[in-house]
């Protein structure tokens, strides 16, 4: 019977798998394969629920109280949080400050001359710049209009400018991000403590060498390649319409929540302010009220903010949709697994089992990264199998985040290792050149990152 029941889940998760990669809607997969999963285990008469448990009383539709029961879940803490960061960002974006933030981080950057110096450096304030922007083809598109001619503008050429611009979103620490949020409650964690004390310690280095790589690299390629530096392209001048200019000090706004953050984080570890408690949605809420106030002082008019504020709203709507629907739909996935006693078998599997860390580390991490570069990011893949992790780490006797910290960043990293990423199709369309001419300058970069975050990850962590 169990190897019937792992073949089964083995089915289910090659399906989501291959529906991934062919463009079905991720919600909808995981949704239904996970719901199949379960009337499955029911018909081979797993239960769902325990006897004296919440279920319906009625077998055959307990899966359906699943569904429930996920949604219950997950618009509680983790599905308000990203909620509440989405809706902050439309409001950012409607006001203007992000354009803001963006020029003023890149504004000391159209002052470097050296062209090869300019790659690292812009490789890093890119990354940087994702904590304000955190779609990468939003913020590849935004950075080609406004970015993009300078770099051309020191001789840089169309490839390097191009390859690094698709790389300004990678693996960034900050308690603002989505996968932050949902892999923090997962395992029981302090969201400050997994980013800072465990992602950071990871990311940080590894940026800091994919920087290096990406020096090295585009100048070897641009040397290999003499007909690329006169590439011709588009003209990216800005063609956005004319804005109204905002003040400077609204560049503060997109990232005061995580200031607020820092400063708390860092006050506490000082022995300061231990009675304090702000999580992420009351610093999001906080600042979304003083940009509003501020708004409607700047623009006299307290009818007008009061239309304004609703972009808020859209927004958490937006977040609701997009990334809050596609965590309950893994969660759905996930007791599907559960449900056949798969997860379960795999945990009494690895128990005791030497290095059992290391080795689900690099299993989930390839098949992250496999997932990835075919279907063009490995975001909606991690969603769907990072909510197995907890019960398997508990079972092989090691730290969650061991397996979880390089299969979320290998899912990150790997859209630049995809010819059918966004970021890479909306890059190369506004030089005019080939995905693949894209994907030869930011490979050696990628590979060095995947590399360096498992090595890292089995240092630190292990």
């Amino acid at each position: 019977m169990q190897v019937i029941q792992v073949l089964i889940a083995l089915a289910g998760l090659g399906a989501v798998s291959v529906l991934i990669i062919k463009k079905y809607n991720p919600q909808v997969v995981l949704m239904a394969v996970g719901v199949v999963l379960m009337f499955i285990a029911v018909l081979l008469g797993n239960n769902i629920f325990p006897p004296d448990g919440a279920g319906t009383g009625i077998n055959i539709l307990d899966p359906f109280r699943s569904i429930q029961q996920s949604f219950i879940s997950q618009l509680g803490a983790i599905g308000l949080t990203i909620m509440a960061l989405f809706g902050f960002s439309t409001y950012m974006t409607y006001i203007g400050a992000n354009n803001v933030t963006v020029n003023a981080l890149i504004k000391p950057v159209k002052k470097i001359k050296s062209v090869y110096f300019l790659v690292p450096v812009v490789f890093i304030v890119g990354n940087m710049l994702s904590l304000v922007v955190p779609s990468a083809s939003a913020l590849a598109l935004l950075l080609m209009a406004t970015l993009y001619p300078t770099l051309k503008g020191t001789g840089m050429s169309t490839l390097t400018a191009g390859g690094v611009i698709a790389m300004t979103a990678t693996i960034m620490p900050t308690p603002l991000g989505a996968d932050n949020i949902l892999v923090a409650e997962l395992l029981g964690i302090d969201l400050m403590t997994y980013v800072f004390g465990m992602h950071a310690a990871i990311s940080i280095p590894s940026l800091l060498i994919m920087a290096i790589a990406h020096f090295f690299w585009q100048r070897y390629m641009d040397k290999k390649n003499p007909e690329t530096l006169n590439t011709k392209d588009i003209a990216s001048e800005s063609s956005k319409k004319e804005q109204e200019r905002k003040p400077g000090f609204y560049g503060i706004f997109p990232v005061l929540p995580l200031i607020i953050l820092l400063l708390l984080f860092f006050f506490q570890n000082l022995g300061f302010m231990q009675g304090v408690t702000l999580d992420v949605v009351t610093v999001t809420l906080i600042s979304f009220f003083i940009a509003l106030i501020t708004e409607g002082i700047r623009k006299k008019s307290f009818k007008q903010i009061t239309e304004d504020g609703q972009i808020f709203f859209n927004g958490m709507g937006e977040g609701m949709g997009s990334v809050v629907s596609l965590v309950v739909s893994a969660v759905v996935l996930a007791e599907g697994f559960r449900a056949l006693g798969v997860i379960d078998m795999v945990t009494n599997a690895v128990h005791g089992v030497p290095y059992a860390g290391n080795i689900l580390s690099l299993v989930f991490t390839g098949a992250t990264t496999l997932i990835g570069i075919v279907s063009g990011g490995g975001l909606a893949f991690f969603y769907a199998i990072v909510g197995t992790v907890p019960d398997i780490a508990a079972g092989a006797g090691i730290e969650g985040a061991v397996i979880t910290l390089p299969m979320q960043m290998a899912a990150n990293l790997s859209r630049t290792l995809s010819p059918v990423a966004a970021v890479v199709v909306i890059v190369a369309g506004s030089v005019k050149c080939s995905p693949m001419d894209i994907l030869k300058r930011t490979i050696v970069p990628t590979v060095v990152g995947l590399v360096s975050v498992m090595i890292l990850s089995f240092l630190i962590l292990s």
